[in-house]
């Protein structure tokens, strides 16, 4: 991610340096999926690639934000599927089977540590793979200096990159209430909490989205307590309504406490904690506090609007369905578009953004065609168009819903919460979308996004072989399910 701070001024410019090959000029400001995406895209297409990144290759995505959670994530589901030991007739011994860890100790600063090792050698991995390719790697800060020229900061001096296209990628940054600022110790955005040596004792969770319900859902499952503060009237208001509530049940079941409809005013230190005030007066005190109230796209500060970008008003570079801003040869990919805050659509934007501006084959970005996970436990992943969405548009379609704990693979492994939700046109039995809750629900969405990305049906779900037991068999029960299913 690119720094919203203007580089340093005074220093001479020292001469544009000369990428490794012919071809068009590309520049990319940002290293994040957006940005090295574009750039492997670009340096195939007989580009020469500069790309400019001053905290690390990979971006927030690779060390602060997805690869970092997910990892921990990973460790939190360790204790999840430990939890269901007893019922499978397994003990555990030496440590009491009675508190929040199950038997198991968790030591957060080891945890962490591999967090942050894993985190690393990814971003070194892309950096490596970005040269091998014949990418031209800069660190430093990218500011635009006009449409056709990047200026770039570093070690307080600058140096200018004349291009020919440009592909802005500088995500975004967590957002801070002005009475709720982080210290990094015991106030926390999500990029802090991989340097806790110690697992909190009272962690108590400021927004019940995507962030704030995976991090609430982790840490419950490492052992804390956990408190979870939720302006909406249920968690994850922007899912499933189904699945959404499958979350919260599960959540309230292994002892988090839920707050509802309660919105957070303030965050302070106390003498050994913190203290969040709600809006309605009530004090919340705990060891820890974790703020996950949104995002901010890092936009400021870099010339985009002296370079005719048109930025929303929310401060999101404004791009077309092949990632085009306002201003000629000026691309923009990422968090910093507001499109959909997620990795595989920033890869898709910048690799869609390199194909047009190359006068490569090019196929717009279709969000309806995306597949999504929150990695709660259970998990939610979902694809194509929504419930609401549907019902919204006026959709004619036909739903049907398996619970999980009919599965026999499922029966197995003690697993009980979840299912498989299917949505297909009632006319032509077109699969238009999906959900699915369940452990690994991220790798058993997959049928159904080529079931919606290649238009098929039902019946064509139904028709297809599955392994006997398994979770995916499910999903073709449901579409089975579907085909007698009257609109």
């Amino acid at each position: 991610m690119t720094s919203t701070t203007p580089g340093l001024a005074e220093p001479a410019p020292e001469p544009t340096p000369r990428p490794r090959s012919g071809g068009p000029h590309v520049v990319v400001v940002g290293g994040g999926p957006g940005g090295y995406e574009a750039a492997l895209v670009a340096r195939r297409s007989g580009a020469r690639v500069s790309l400019v990144e001053r905290s690390g290759v990979g971006g927030a995505a690779v060390l602060t934000d997805v690869v970092p959670s997910k990892t921990l994530i990973a460790t939190a589901e360790w204790m999840t599927i430990a939890d269901r030991a007893p019922e499978l007739g397994i003990r555990t011994a030496g440590l009491p089977t009675d508190g929040p860890a199950r038997g198991h100790q968790v030591l957060l600063d080891e945890v962490n540590a591999r967090v942050r090792r894993l985190a690393e050698a990814q971003s070194q991995d892309i950096r490596t793979r970005l040269e091998n390719e014949g990418v031209d790697v800069i660190e430093g800060t990218g500011r635009l200096d006009g449409p056709e020229r990047v200026v770039v900061a570093a070690d307080e001096r600058e140096r200018t990159l004349d291009a020919d296209v440009v592909l802005v990628a500088t995500g975004a940054t967590p957002r801070v209430l002005p009475e709720a600022q982080p210290d990094g110790e015991r106030i926390l955005t999500w990029t802090q909490l991989y340097h806790l040596d110690r697992l909190p004792e009272r962690l108590v969770v400021v927004g019940s989205g995507v962030t704030g319900a995976e991090f609430a859902g982790a840490y419950r499952s490492l052992g804390s307590d956990v408190v979870l503060v939720s302006s909406r009237e249920r968690v994850l208001p922007g899912e499933d309504a189904d699945a959404a509530q499958v979350i919260e049940d599960v959540f309230t079941d292994r002892g988090m406490t839920v707050l509802s409809r309660s919105r957070a005013a303030s965050a302070r230190r106390t003498a050994d904690g913190v203290a969040v005030t709600l809006s309605d007066g009530r004090v919340v005190e705990g060891s820890h506090c974790l703020m996950a109230v949104g995002s901010v796209p890092s936009t400021a500060g870099i010339g985009l609007e002296e370079a005719g970008v048109h930025l929303g008003p929310g401060g999101h570079v404004e791009v077309d369905r092949v990632s085009r801003t306002s201003a000629r040869g000026v691309y923009a990919a990422g968090d910093c578009t507001g499109v959909l805050p997620l990795a595989s659509v920033a890869a898709m934007q910048g690799r869609i953004a390199m194909a047009h501006a190359l006068g490569d084959a090019v196929q717009p970005l279709d969000l309806s065609e995306v597949a999504a996970n929150i990695f709660t436990a259970p998990e939610i992943a979902t694809v194509g168009r929504s419930q609401r969405a549907l019902d919204e548009a006026g959709v004619r379609y036909v739903t049907s819903t398996l619970a999980l704990a009919r599965n026999p693979r499922a029966k197995m492994l003690g697993m009980k919460d979840g299912f498989v939700k299917l949505f297909a046109h009632a006319a032509t039995g077109t699969v238009l979308g999906g959900v699915v809750v369940a452990p690994r629900a991220g790798e058993l969405i997959f049928p159904l996004t080529i079931a919606v990305s290649h238009r098929l049906t039902s019946d064509d779900v139904a028709r297809s072989f599955t392994v006997y037991p398994s979770l995916s068999g499910s999903i073709a029960e449901v579409a089975r399910v579907l085909h007698a299913r009257e609109p």
